[in-house]
């Protein structure tokens, strides 16, 4: 038995090592950053939980933070449905499958500075496809100052991005759903949305979880594409977490972005905790229902 256990911690080494290189060490000079007022790295002021008191009295911050959670709430509810949907209308066998699969797969591989040009282009009312059939409709779209508009831009884009990886891996739990399930469904006459409820939907479970929480943790973290689209305007209403903290880096303010970055840490890590503990729950309770 020990020996065993030394070959599964000696197989593991690798991947620790570049865990701690990666992850450990820049997260713990970061949180040593966020007790000083840094000028420059021979420059710097030890301010104790200055930076945190003030971020988290800082009515911006919850400003921020609601938007932050906003929309990792309003693209996961969007793009599970839809891309479930996708999931369960792709072919499993034949060519159409993989060309699907194919076509699903493109908009992960762009660039994420690139999407926000792709956008910007597509509703350019002079030359964009979608700016065109606006404008032939009368449809008024102003994303520069309007706030609802920007959100739809930045929801849309977002969705067309990353709603591929969730049809994806729904696509691959269903793959793996045994063909005897659907007979004994056919057997007792289920309906097609029983089959779904009670086959289908319990055996994605896992691989969803794992999806929401990947598209959690993406969509709560997002800058590129916001800042792309509006710089966090208008007035700031797309000033998300992840954009305040972009901007005290821009403005050298290395001890408050440090200060800011480990509480936008501790937020994540608190979340990944409560998805880790319901998928748990989930997985006990299923365990349960089949003995």
């Amino acid at each position: 038995m020990r020996s065993t256990n030394w070959r599964i911690w000696f197989g593991l080494m690798p991947a620790l090592t570049i865990m701690i290189f990666v992850g450990v060490v820049p997260l713990s000079i970061v949180f040593h950053h966020s007790f000083y007022d840094i000028f420059t790295l021979e420059s710097k002021f030890w301010v104790g939980g200055e930076w945190y008191v003030e971020i988290l009295t800082s009515l911006r911050f919850y400003e921020s933070l609601g938007r932050s959670f906003a929309f990792s709430l309003i693209t996961m509810w969007i793009q599970f449905p839809l891309g479930i949907l996708i999931a369960l209308a792709i072919p499993k066998i034949g060519p159409l499958k993989s060309v699907t699969l194919v076509l699903l797969a493109l908009p992960l591989v762009v660039p994420w500075n690139m999407i926000p040009a792709i956008w910007l282009s597509l509703i350019n009312p002079d030359n964009g496809i979608i700016g065109r059939v606006a404008e032939l409709l009368g449809l008024p779209f102003d994303y520069k100052f309007t706030a609802l508009h920007t959100w739809i831009l930045i929801v849309v884009l977002d969705t067309w991005h990353w709603v591929g990886l969730v049809a994806i891996l729904s696509f691959a739990g269903l793959s793996g759903i045994a063909p005897g399930f659907y007979q004994a469904a056919a057997i007792d006459q289920a309906s097609r949305w029983q089959v779904f409820r009670y086959i289908e939907l319990p055996k994605i479970a896992g691989v969803l979880t794992m999806a929401l929480l990947l598209r959690f943790m993406d969509s709560f973290m997002i800058y590129t594409e916001a800042f792309g689209i509006n710089a966090g305007g208008p007035k700031n209403a797309t000033a998300f977490l992840s954009l305040d903290l972009g901007e005290q880096i821009a403005g050298f303010d290395y001890g408050p972005a440090a200060a800011r970055s480990i509480i936008y840490f501790a937020i994540i890590l608190c979340v990944v905790f409560v998805f880790v503990r319901v998928n748990k729950r989930q997985r006990n309770a299923e365990t349960e229902f089949w003995q």
